[in-house]
């Protein structure tokens, strides 16, 4: 029987055409993105996309295509079979790849083919964007907003990129537009524009030159220069983007654990979102322990367990009971240690729990929807893991 909150998540996939999955790196992000849309494509139905990062091959051989890059490939159905699932939409993935990005931006926006060429020429074009500041979280906002102009997809699923700072990705598109009107770029192409290139100047961009290489400042002002004659288009996108962001078809599901750091990272960035008037879908809350090991009859449990692993007879029996056809049965005094350490293991598995609960309860103050997911037995190596850890989802 699936729980309010589990329909309730099947209900917002079913509504929304952008979900972006954001939070701390570590919390298993790619992975619940994956799952979420596995579950998606299998029950909601529609054609979903996941955009994810540079995703681990074992994520990757999960999918059922191998690797893949910046062009959508959509996972077999096949893949679903072996499931045992016949899903009622179809599941496509791509990664996001910040250098066919950027070209993809340079060809959009350049005004004229020979500025475009001469752009994509520039020595130190893969250079600079490659460490442009930010650059990810960009070029994520800028593939979101391609994908859904495109209209190609019922629904698209975001893994964004990790980042030390939540609100890197959110600010990214208002960083860009601001770039174009910053002091920096102004310093770096004034004087290569202006004709009154002064002789108090010349000395230090001289001395610039010995110590940097020979017309290195030059090459970066005649970059920067190639760069703004693209302002117009790149500062009306990223208008666009920050539209689509607050964009009632858009939500975001905030993926964390309950251990301390991320938990606060969550609650950072749901009242980001909340500030920013952008819409919290629902969080999921990661590899947390059931609720049933705080119940005082758990307690009860393993202090009996304490208690009859001094019993002989108990010990003798599992001892008994443990040998197989090669290995050989342990003693009854191995047995009791095992045991003894199970018992007093559970109680700090229990305060662990607690601590897991009240940041729960901290959490439910910010979010609409939570759902929680188990720590996996076995690491997800195919669609039917997707499934299955999806199944928590909706």
């Amino acid at each position: 029987m699936p729980t309010r909150a589990q329909v309730a998540v099947a209900e917002l996939l079913a509504a929304k055409e952008m979900v972006l999955v954001c939070g701390s790196g570590g919390t298993g992000k790619t992975t619940i993105a994956a799952a979420l849309g596995a579950r998606a494509a299998a029950t909601v139905g529609g054609r979903v996309l996941v955009l994810t990062v540079d995703p681990a091959r074992r994520l990757a051989t999960a999918l059922g295509v191998g690797q893949f890059g910046n062009t959508e490939v959509r996972v077999p159905d096949e893949a679903f079979a072996a499931a045992g699932v016949k899903p009622r939409g179809e599941m496509w993935v791509a990664m996001l790849d910040t250098k066919a990005g950027w070209d993809e931006l340079v060809r959009r926006h350049a005004p004229d083919a020979k500025l475009r060429e001469q752009v994509l020429a520039n020595p130190l074009y893969r250079n600079i964007t490659s460490r442009f500041v930010h650059s990810h979280d960009y070029i994520a906002m800028e593939r979101l907003h391609e994908l859904h102009a495109s209209g190609s997809y019922d629904l698209v699923i975001i893994d964004t990129p990790p980042s030390r700072n939540a609100l890197d990705l959110l600010d990214a598109p208002g960083r860009m537009r601001d770039f174009f009107g910053s002091r920096l770029l102004r310093w770096l192409t004034v004087p290569y524009r202006s004709r009154l290139f002064t002789m108090a100047s010349k000395p230090f961009y001289q001395v610039a030159d010995r110590v940097l290489g020979s017309r290195f400042l030059q090459d970066i002002a005649e970059f920067f220069i190639l760069f703004q004659a693209m302002e117009p288009g790149f500062v009306a996108r990223a208008k666009e983007v920050e539209r689509l962001l607050t964009d009632q078809r858009t939500t975001f599901v905030i993926v964390s654990t309950l251990e301390a750091a991320p938990a606060h990272e969550a609650r950072f960035l749901a009242e980001a979102l909340a500030s920013r008037h952008m819409s919290l879908g629902a969080l999921v809350l990661n590899r947390t322990l059931p609720a049933s090991i705080r119940a005082s009859s758990a307690t009860k449990a393993a202090n009996e367990l304490r208690d009859v692993a001094d019993g002989a007879r108990l010990t003798k029996q599992l001892a008994k009971d443990s040998a197989g056809s090669v290995d050989p049965a342990a003693s009854p005094s191995e047995v009791r240690d095992v045991l003894i350490e199970i018992a007093e293991r559970f109680h700090d598995t229990a305060i662990v729990a607690a601590r897991e609960a009240d940041r729960r309860r901290e959490l439910a103050a910010v979010a609409p929807i939570i759902v929680d997911t188990p720590t996996m037995r076995d690491d997800i190596h195919d669609i039917a893991g997707l499934l299955e850890l999806g199944a928590y989802l909706l």
